[in-house]
């Protein structure tokens, strides 16, 4: 929110320092964030004087170069080369002495030296007034009006409007302070409350009257739900043109672009008040109507951005008897907008419903000042006062007629709010005692009125301006706020419940897999819980958590896999050639059952994609693939005392993909990602994932018990065996046979390689697996090896159908 300090001032009914004022608009929650001074002419014209040209004389070397003598005042007239053409002798002008700094309206700053200009001295510059950042004209020097003094300073002289500019940062819930008149009754509460005086806001003079009935509207609001109140008034005879300069240097302050006098006091009176306003072409009003409601979904509407919109059902218009002529409270139509050729308008006044009007900005991209008040909630008592203060400002600056009645449309007046306090309330949250007295002042500042009142609280009546205040506590914080939340007091003893901590091992396991991953090289990533419903199919919609208020239409639902939202960040980096990667993320997903019945996931993910290994003089480089990922998934589950057991599947999302069973649960998915899926997020190369239920591994985690051993003293022995085996057998069945076994001295089976030739037998294959044993108590010998080898070797024979390859 930005603030003016002149602007503000007029209604403050005392004169404070913008250094003062900074520290209170704090103190009452209204955090100022910078304080910047603003020049409506950059330099504010410092060190330029008015000088009278004494003599232009043709220079002796240069044919379109003058010789000036210009008194500024001095003791001696100053001597200017001067190249305007111009310049004569008895001008009046604004001159830049040696050491003044000058900034043009376009172009950088310059300061003016002493110089010879060919071969003649020049002590300044008669300026022109792009040059001092008067205008943009270049045409000439600045002549002025015979009677200026001469000698005087150029900012007295066209008295430049400066200003203190303060940008708030302003609470969602803080509306009533989204006005100058809302800042300043905020300031007057505070300074009542620490002054000790009543002080109170001033506010305009509004002299309106009604001159002729010459201009009719009928007004008729079918939404009343949406627009609950409606005001209008009709004003003839009006000259649209540039509004006066004070209008235009209040509205630059701030950083509005002033238009016409009608729309510049629209945006005048929204930033006064804040309440929006809208003026319409009243002879662009077909058949003298203004119907406030919804039109079909679908139907075209051109804005004044000269943009076509197609309007959803919900999205509520004011329409005239034949189309519509405005998105309420947001942006005005093209063809009923305010343009040279106005004569007549229709001024509006209106309260809209927040939550429909925020839908309808955000849905079309408009994101104006008047949606953004009107969603916070606007003052529903003041609709007729503003209307009246904006006509008769429109009727002074731009001329014309009040051509009608005031048009007030309020079926179902709302009540205040009326809500109970206690003292003792506000001592238990706030932990000081208040006067009553204090309390009552702070409160009557702002606007509440008090209905009732007895030694123990008060009965109140809320304002209509405060949206945010619906339960005693809102109260507290007002109370607090002006005080000052710097005031209150601290106790000489604090209790605090020792924390305890929860989830200790989901912590602890999540450093331990996050340590290890970023030891291989691994980078962790947090993607967005809310993307877009276009990544996924019919069938995963039917249970996903659609948002009833998307802040886009690219993000309108709660995840229901871990994918896409992973996949657009590969494109991302493979996008700006960052193309070997290797990710990790905790995140959840959402689905549901119905309106009520939500559940959200918890999951670990790997992905990984272009090289593990880059080339270098020792090798080629080295691509990513499906077995270095279940590599990494076997190390962190090792690590955790996890042991999985894997099986191939079929899925439509894999190109070839296996599951992992931990325990009797299956907790993994992992594979490549289909090329297909890939390709729709413009991800060429391959891409594999791994999906690991968290909440599973956890509880899986949870029965492992940790131990601590000593490293063997004795050395292991390790035996390799070559077994022919039919083509189709897989290697999980060759450790489920040794495991039957119960060899407690096997350590360790590993597969080494794996052969295939017609040499060994149609539908065979060679596997080679290496066997570890170790006897922590003392060492092998020869004969007990073998003998665990026959075993072995007997044990696949039967029940393999092995071979052994000698």
């Amino acid at each position: 929110m930005t603030i003016s300090y002149n602007w503000l001032s007029d209604y403050l009914p005392v004169s404070i320092e913008p250094e003062r004022l900074s520290r209170i608009l704090t103190s009452i929650g209204l955090e100022v964030e910078s304080m910047e001074p603003f020049e409506a002419v950059k330099g504010g014209l410092q060190g330029l004087v008015i000088g009278e040209v004494l003599e232009a004389v043709q220079h002796p070397n240069a044919d379109k170069l003058r010789l000036t003598k210009v008194a500024v005042g001095g003791s001696e007239p100053l001597r200017i080369v001067c190249g305007a053409p111009n310049v004569a002798a008895g001008q009046k002008v604004v001159v830049a002495t040696v050491g003044t700094t000058i900034y043009p309206a376009n172009g950088e700053p310059m300061t003016m030296k002493l110089a010879k200009i060919r071969g003649e001295e020049s002590q300044g510059m008669i300026c022109a007034e792009d040059e001092i950042g008067l205008g943009d004209s270049h045409a000439g020097i600045l002549v002025l009006p015979a009677d200026t003094p001469v000698g005087i300073s150029a900012a007295e002289y066209f008295k430049p409007y400066s200003d203190i500019i303060f940008e708030i940062g302003l609470t969602p819930n803080r509306m009533d302070a989204m006005s100058h008149q809302g800042v300043a009754r905020d300031v007057c509460a505070y300074l009542s409350h620490h002054d000790r005086k009543d002080f109170k806001p001033k506010t305009p003079a509004v002299n309106f009257k009604v001159d002729s009935k010459a201009l009719q509207v009928a007004v008729k609001v079918e939404a009343t739900e949406a627009c609950p109140r409606y005001s209008g008034v009709c004003i003839s005879g009006i000259q649209v043109a540039p509004s006066p300069k004070w209008l235009q240097d209040r509205l630059k302050a701030i950083g509005l672009r002033p238009i016409n006098n009608i729309v510049d006091i629209t945006n005048y009176i929204q930033h006064e008040t804040g309440q929006p306003l809208h003026a319409f072409d009243f002879d662009q009003i077909e058949g003298g109507q203004v119907v406030v409601k919804t039109l079909p979904e679908g139907t075209p509407f051109v804005t004044l951005d000269e943009k076509e919109r197609r309007l959803s059902a919900e999205d509520l218009m004011i329409c005239n008897a034949t189309e519509g002529m405005c998105i309420a409270g947001v942006f005005g139509g093209l063809k009923s907008g305010v343009t040279d050729n106005t004569t007549h308008i229709f001024l509006e006044s209106a309260c809209f419903e927040g939550i429909g009007i925020r839908k309808t900005s955000f849905r079309h991209g408009l994101r104006t000042d008047a949606a953004t008040r009107f969603e916070k909630g606007v003052d529903i008592s003041g609709t007729v006062n503003v209307l009246k203060r904006a006509a008769a400002l429109i009727k002074e600056v731009a001329g014309g007629a009040i051509a009608s009645e005031v048009i007030d449309i309020y079926p179902d007046p709302k009540p205040r709010q009326q809500l109970i306090f206690k003292y003792q309330y506000l001592k238990k949250l706030s932990g000081k005692n208040y006067h009553p007295d204090a309390v009552k002042t702070i409160l009557q500042s702002l606007g509440f009125t008090i209905m009732r009142e007895d030694m123990d609280g008060l009965f109140l009546e809320v304002p209509y301006h405060k949206h945010d205040v619906s339960i005693p506590a809102d109260i507290v914080e007002e109370i607090l706020r002006i005080d000052g939340l710097d005031n209150i007091e601290i106790p000489q003893a604090i209790r605090l419940s020792p924390a305890v901590e929860r989830d200790q091992k989901s912590d602890a396991l999540k450093e331990k897999w996050a340590s290890m991953l970023v030891g291989l090289g691994f980078n962790e990533i947090l993607t967005n819980s809310i993307t877009n419903s276009k990544y996924f199919g019919e069938g995963q919609l039917e249970n996903t958590v659609k948002l009833l208020n998307n802040l886009s239409s690219e993000l309108d639902v709660l995840r229901p896999a871990m994918l896409p939202t992973a996949l657009e960040v590969i494109a991302h980096n493979i996008n700006r050639k960052n193309s070997d990667l290797q990710f990790f993320e905790w995140g959840k997903t959402y689905k549901t059952e119905g309106v009520g019945n939500y559940t959200e996931k918890d999951h670990f993910c790997l992905y990984l994609t272009g090289n593990r290994q880059q080339a270098g003089w020792k090798g080629k480089a080295v691509a990513t693939d499906i077995y270095f990922l279940k590599g990494v998934v076997e190390a962190l589950l090792q690590a955790s005392g996890l042991k999985v057991v894997w099986e191939k599947y079929d899925s439509p999302h894999f190109d070839g993909a296996i599951t992992g069973t931990v325990g009797s649960k299956q907790l993994i998915k992992l594979g490549r990602v289909s090329a297909k899926t890939a390709k729709s997020f413009d991800v060429k190369g391959a891409v594999f994932f791994a999906n690991l239920d968290w909440n599973g591994i956890l509880k899986a985690y949870g029965k492992v018990k940790t131990g601590f051993r000593e490293i063997p003293k004795f050395p292991s022995v390790e035996r390799d065996l070559a077994l022919v085996v039919a083509k189709d057998l897989k290697y999980e069945a060759i450790t489920g046979a040794l495991g039957k076994l119960r060899l407690g001295k096997l350590q360790d089976v590993r597969l080494f390689d794996v052969f295939e030739s017609e040499k060994l037998g149609a539908g065979k294959k060679s596997m080679a697996v290496n066997f570890t044993f170790l006897d922590e108590e003392k060492t092998l010998t020869d004969k007990e090896i073998d003998g665990w080898m026959n075993k072995i070797m007997t044990t696949l024979e039967q029940e393999l159908g092995a071979e052994v390859r000698k």
